[in-house]
């Protein structure tokens, strides 16, 4: 009963956050069915991955800044209706200090609000491959004091598994050990669980998890959209389940992506085929998973990268009559 209460949810946030096609078409609002949607407690739960930059030169203007408090509140409220406990916080470190400063008020805004949390997605330090270890090290240790350790302000609306804290890493240049990294964060008072993007067979053994992130697969982005990533979603869950697993599994589902907005664009677009694309990985996790073996947490990506075309915030959206 409870997969299949879960599934109806799941669809009703799917069809509630419909975004269509990209190009040419007619638009309605589908902020009132965002707001009212509801999903369930239980497993999994849901995440979504956060974009904190919105206010700052050189992103594109989405009508509000990322450091409003008043925003913030909002966003949270939205998300919970949705039944998403928690944002997924691109994060670089010191060395963005407007990311670093939003992030700091969403947690604090977290607090404010029952049962919603926040955890950092750690974009790997890049910028010295020599010294990329030390530079990762020197981040997590501020996160850890600034965010996750008990004395830190508002550190328990941070995301915690088990009681450990969940920071996901979105690697870069592959300069990191990140077996020097684990050994370091194992000495912390509380032990992180690190999530790497994708299963990597290399850092097997300093990751405590992976998570999928919205991709097209093997076959590549298709110039007409028609790849929204079933292969790689399908790869990404066998390989959890055959390879790894003991490691914490975190699923992701997506409503299309198109970048001709970025600053970093490359063409690339995922057709979101009239909600479709969203309803159809949010449901693809039932091939590996159920309630004798459930998923952990399901992200949705993202909550709001209007730049990259994959925001289900509550933002006008489209489809062809």
């Amino acid at each position: 009963m409870a997969s299949q209460f879960w599934n109806q949810r799941l669809l009703a946030l799917a069809s509630a956050v419909a975004i269509a096609c990209s190009f040419g078409c007619s638009h309605h609002d589908y902020k009132q069915s965002l707001t009212q949607a509801t999903t369930p407690s239980g497993h999994p739960k849901m995440l979504a991955a956060y974009q904190p930059w919105f206010g700052r030169q050189g992103h594109i203007d989405v009508g509000y800044s990322s450091q409003d408090p008043a925003v913030l509140a909002r966003q949270i409220a939205e998300a919970q209706r949705l039944g998403i406990m928690g944002f997924v916080v691109n994060w670089y470190g010191r060395q963005h200090p407007f990311e670093d400063r939003s992030y700091a008020l969403l947690q604090q805004a977290a607090a404010a609000s029952p049962d919603f949390r926040v955890a950092l997605m750690y974009d790997e330090n890049s910028g010295d491959a020599p010294h990329a270890t030390d530079a990762v090290l020197d981040d997590l240790n501020y996160a850890y004091h600034s965010y996750i350790a008990a004395s830190a302000p508002a550190s328990a609306a941070y995301l915690r598994y088990n009681g450990q804290p969940v920071i996901f890493v979105f690697p870069k240049d592959g300069a990191t050990d990140w077996n020097r990294v684990r050994q370091a964060v194992d000495a912390w008072p509380e032990r992180p669980l690190l999530i790497y993007k994708d299963p990597s067979a290399q850092w097997a053994g300093a990751f405590d998890g992976f998570y999928a992130w919205v991709q097209p697969g093997q076959r590549g982005w298709q110039r007409d959209g028609s790849n929204w990533g079933e292969q790689y979603l399908e790869h990404f869950y066998s390989t959890m389940t055959r390879s790894y697993p003991q490691k914490l599994a975190v699923g992701g589902a997506w409503p299309g992506f198109n970048d001709t907005r970025a600053s970093w664009s490359r063409n690339r677009h995922m057709d979101p085929r009239c909600g479709r694309t969203l309803e159809d990985s949010l449901q693809l996790y039932h091939h590996y998973y159920d309630d004798s073996r459930p998923l952990p947490f399901l992200l949705i990506e993202t909550w709001n990268d209007y730049e990259e075309g994959t925001n289900v915030e509550g933002s006008p959206h489209g489809c062809k009559s």
